[in-house]
C-alpha cells in the first residue's frame, strides 16, 4: 500500500486511484524564459521517481507536465533579444528537455503548451463568467474568490489575514483584494481575440484547462509541484475547478521542498544560482540526481561541499559493487532475470511510505553490502549473486541512478585474458591488461 502526504488534508493518506491500476498525475512545468536551475530540477527528479515507483508496484501511469510558453517574462526576453516569444519559448523548452534527460528522467506522456491550448482556455473562462464565478471589467476578467466555499483550504491560508495583506497592493477594479486575473487585456506581446478583449490568459487558469484537456476529466489522482506553488497558484487552480465543477482538481496534492546553496536561498542578487545543466557537467548525472533524491522530498536540501563529497562516495560505492557483480555474471554467462524478492520488497515498502528515499537508500546499501560479501566468496552461488544484482540494479533505476554495465565480447575476452595471465603468473602481462581494463572503465 502506497502512502502519500496530501497537502490538502495535511496528513499521510493511503493512496487509492480513481481508476483501478491506473494513475493520472500532473506536475506544473516551467515558464520557459531562462535555463533551469537545480531548484527547478528537483520536481523533475521527485515526480519521475514517484512515477517509477508507481509503475514498479503495478500501476499504469499517465504523467502530464506543461510548458507555460507565454508570460510577461517571455515577452520581455523576446523584446530584449529582438526575437519572438515563440523563439524564446522553443529555445528554453529544448534546454529544459536536455536537463530532464541529463537527470535520467523520462519525458512525461504529454507536455502541453499554453499557446496551443488557447481555444480551450477561452472557453473555460467564458464558462466561469456565465456561472458568475468570474467578472469582466474593461477587458480584464477576474475570478471571484467569494464564489467558491473554502478558498484557502488547500494551502491552509487564513483568508482574513490574506485580505489585510492584499489591500496594500489592492487593484480598485476588483471586488475583493484576493480576486485574481484570469484574462488580461494587453497590447504588448502576442495576444488572442476573446469575448472580453484582445489579450492573454492568467497563469492560474492555464493548468486547470490543460488538465481537463489532457485527462478528459475534472479530477485527477495526483497534482504535484514545488512548495512555492501551494499559494497562490495551486489554491487558485483548485478554486476555479471547484467553482465550475464543485469538486477538487486532484485527490492528492504533493509538494516538494526547496533547494538552497550553503544554507542560503538561491538568488541572482547573491550570485549563487546554480544552473541544473552546469551541475551535471561538473558532477555527472548520477551524483547530481543523487543530491536531489537522497533527502525526503518534503525536506529542504542544502547543497554544500560536504554533501557533494558524501554523494560522490556513495555513488562510487554503488557503482563499484554493481560493476563487479555484473562482470562476474557476464563472465559466467548467467541468464537469470529473477530478483531477491525479500530485499526488493523491503525497498518498495520503504519507498511506498510517502516516497521515503532515505529509508529506501538504506535498503539499497544493504543490497550493496550483500553483493560485496558474495563477491568475496570463493565458492559463491552465481545465481544468488545475479538475483541480488538484479534487485540492486532495479532499486538504483527507480531512484534514477543508471550505469552502463553491459560489456562487449571483446572486453569480456580481455578480462578473461587478464585472469588467465594471473593464473599463469605472467605478472607483466597481467599488469598491462589490468591497466587497459581500468582505462576502459571495466575495472
Amino acid at each position: 500500500m502506497i502512502k502519500l502526504f496530501n497537502t490538502k488534508t495535511n496528513r499521510l493518506e493511503n493512496f487509492k486511484s480513481i481508476e483501478e491500476n491506473k494513475v493520472s498525475m500532473y506536475v506544473c512545468g516551467p515558464t520557459v524564459y531562462n535555463h533551469a536551475h537545480i531548484g527547478n530540477a528537483r520536481p523533475i527528479v521527485v515526480f519521475d521517481t514517484l512515477k517509477k515507483l508507481l509503475e514498479a508496484v503495478g500501476y499504469e501511469v499517465t504523467y502530464v507536465s506543461n510548458y507555460t510558453d507565454i508570460d510577461d517574462k517571455i515577452i520581455d526576453k523576446a523584446i530584449s533579444e529582438n526575437s519572438s516569444e515563440l523563439e524564446v519559448a522553443n529555445q528554453y523548452i529544448s534546454a529544459y528537455e536536455e536537463v530532464r534527460a541529463l537527470y535520467h528522467a523520462s519525458n512525461p506522456d504529454m507536455m502541453p503548451r499554453v499557446t496551443q491550448t488557447m481555444p480551450q482556455i477561452i472557453e473555460f473562462i467564458d464558462q466561469l463568467v456565465k456561472q458568475n464565478a468570474a467578472y469582466e471589467i474593461e477587458g480584464n476578467v477576474y475570478f471571484d474568490v467569494n464564489s467558491v466555499k473554502g478558498y484557502g483550504n488547500l494551502s491552509h491560508q487564513n483568508i482574513e489575514e490574506l485580505k489585510v495583506g492584499s489591500r496594500i497592493e489592492e487593484n480598485e477594479e476588483k471586488k475583493s483584494p484576493l480576486d485574481f486575473v484570469i484574462w488580461k487585456k494587453t497590447d504588448q506581446g502576442i495576444s488572442w481575440d476573446s469575448p472580453w478583449s484582445k489579450g492573454r490568459p492568467g497563469w492560474h487558469t492555464e493548468c486547470v484547462v490543460m488538465i481537463h484537456d489532457e485527462f478528459k476529466r475534472q479530477t485527477i489522482d495526483i497534482h504535484g509541484g514545488g512548495q512555492d506553488l501551494k499559494f497562490p497558484h495551486h489554491e487558485n487552480e483548485n478554486a476555479q475547478n471547484c467553482a465550475l465543477h464543485n469538486e477538487s482538481l486532484a485527490n492528492y496534492w504533493m509538494h516538494n521542498a526547496m533547494v538552497d546553496i550553503d544554507n542560503q536561498k538561491m538568488s541572482k542578487s547573491l550570485g549563487n544560482v546554480v544552473w541544473a545543466k552546469d551541475f551535471v557537467f561538473e558532477l555527472g548525472s548520477n551524483v547530481a540526481r543523487w543530491l536531489l533524491i537522497q533527502n525526503h522530498y518534503r525536506q529542504n536540501i542544502s547543497i554544500t561541499e560536504e554533501v557533494i563529497s558524501q554523494s560522490q562516495k556513495e555513488i562510487e560505492r554503488l557503482e563499484s559493487a554493481l560493476k563487479a557483480a555484473s562482470l562476474e555474471c557476464q563472465l559466467q554467462e548467467v541468464n537469470d532475470d529473477t530478483q531477491d524478492e525479500a530485499l526488493f520488497k523491503r525497498y518498495l515498502e520503504a519507498l511506498s511510505d510517502d516516497l521515503n528515499t532515505p529509508n529506501a537508500i538504506m535498503v539499497l546499501f544493504e543490497g550493496v553490502k550483500e553483493l560485496n560479501q558474495l563477491l568475496r566468496q570463493k565458492d559463491k552461488d552465481i545465481h544468488i549473486l545475479k538475483r541480488v544484482f538484479n534487485s540492486v540494479h532495479e532499486m538504483a533505476y527507480i531512484l534514477g541512478i543508471e550505469f552502463d554495465l553491459e560489456l562487449t565480447q571483446e572486453l569480456l575476452d580481455q578480462v578473461r585474458a587478464w585472469q588467465q595471465a594471473k593464473v599463469d603468473k605472467d605478472f607483466d602481462l597481467a599488469d598491462k591488461l589490468r591497466e587497459q581494463l581500468i582505462a576502459q572503465g571495466v575495472l
